[in-house]
């Protein structure tokens, strides 16, 4: 399972190709949505009794375009990117982590193989930008124009086009920082709200984590008003790549289970640029990381898993598998009152 070759050229020349894309997005297939739930109100038991099972069958089929959804195809995708905003001491665990737990994936020994075992998930591992660090964001921008637009492409490309339901995760030292950085200035609040312990830094350690955000919103302030901007600026190529990951199964018509606090705030800009950027996509867990549950209420999103979750991985999305597997079972093997000969309610 070696790790993707980046593109050879960018799928999105400039930044208002890239931005263009983010805002002409296809819609769910409303007709095969209802068949579903048409379907759905004739099975053995009563109204909305199984709660999001209900729920998660029809969205896959409403972003599959198929009246029938189908689990043939899971593809857990991890990408994995360094970050020079390490330097200002944000993390406990040194930055050649990233590149071992890169080999630890390709070996099988990590948890997210095991996950994807029992999941039947093909995993897929992409080292972006063949994980040297962006560059510290407390003094310059994480990533030029051109880097930041080829780890979008990179991301975008590697999504198979025989896909029927993606999973998103990542793996970065240091990325909790960008994630925190991206969600206080997509949504605003103290920074103090959006850092938590990463990888597990005391609470000495989360201070100095909120204050390096709070240098880094000041000196990206200019730019703050534009959710690509901030992007390129707070990020990093592994959440470039989920952003463009994302993007390219939106065009793609396939559905997202996105991971945790990481995941979640890679996709942000897009919700920003569209409010239905994120309707095609669905939130696995709401991880322990203190930000998350404030990111996803902010999008609007609905976790499937509580679990105390802070793995990254996309091992909380690849968790999830087995859960819409349940719905799509109960969707298709489920007897209709006719045929089982029930007596439906009065």
């Amino acid at each position: 399972m070696p790790p993707l070759s980046p593109v050879t050229r960018p799928l999105f020349p400039d930044l208002s190709s890239l931005r263009m894309a983010c805002q002409t997005l296809p819609s769910p297939d409303t007709i095969s949505q209802q068949a579903i739930s048409d379907r759905d109100a004739t099975l053995t038991k009563p109204p909305g009794s199984l709660g999001d099972l209900e729920s998660l069958a029809a969205w896959l089929g409403a972003w599959q375009r198929r009246a029938s959804p189908k689990l043939d195809r899971v593809v857990s995708l991890v990408f994995a990117g360094n970050h020079g905003v390490v330097a200002q001491g944000v993390s406990p665990w040194p930055q050649d982590v990233t590149a071992q737990m890169v080999l630890n994936f390709q070996h099988g020994g990590a948890a997210i193989n095991q996950l994807a075992r029992v999941a039947q998930a093909k995993l897929r591992v992409v080292a972006v930008h063949n994980l040297e660090p962006t560059a510290d964001f407390t003094h310059q921008a994480a990533m030029t124009d051109s880097a930041f637009l080829d780890a979008v492409s990179v991301g975008y490309a590697s999504v198979p086009d025989n896909c029927d339901l993606l999973c998103l995760g990542e793996m970065g030292i240091g990325n909790t920082t960008a994630a925190a950085a991206l969600a206080a200035a997509l949504f605003g609040g103290e920074a103090s709200l959006w850092a938590g312990k990463g990888t597990g830094l005391d609470d000495a350690g989360v201070r100095h984590k909120a204050q390096v955000i709070e240098s880094a919103l000041k000196h990206h302030a200019a730019l703050l008003s534009d959710p690509l901007a901030i992007a390129q600026a707070l990020g990093g190529y592994e959440l470039a790549a989920m952003l463009g990951a994302t993007l390219a199964a939106r065009h793609k018509h396939i559905p997202v289970l996105l991971d945790g606090f990481v995941c979640t705030a890679a996709v942000a800009p897009l919700a920003k640029l569209d409010p239905q950027a994120l309707a095609h996509t669905w939130l696995s867990h709401c991880s322990a990381e203190a930000g998350h549950a404030r990111l996803a209420q902010a999008l609007s999103l609905k976790p499937l898993l509580a679990l105390g979750l802070r793995l990254g991985e996309a091992s909380g999305a690849t968790l999830a598998v087995p859960i819409i597997r349940a719905a799509l079972a109960c969707h298709t093997g489920m007897a209709t009152f006719q045929q089982a000969a029930v007596s439906e309610r009065a």
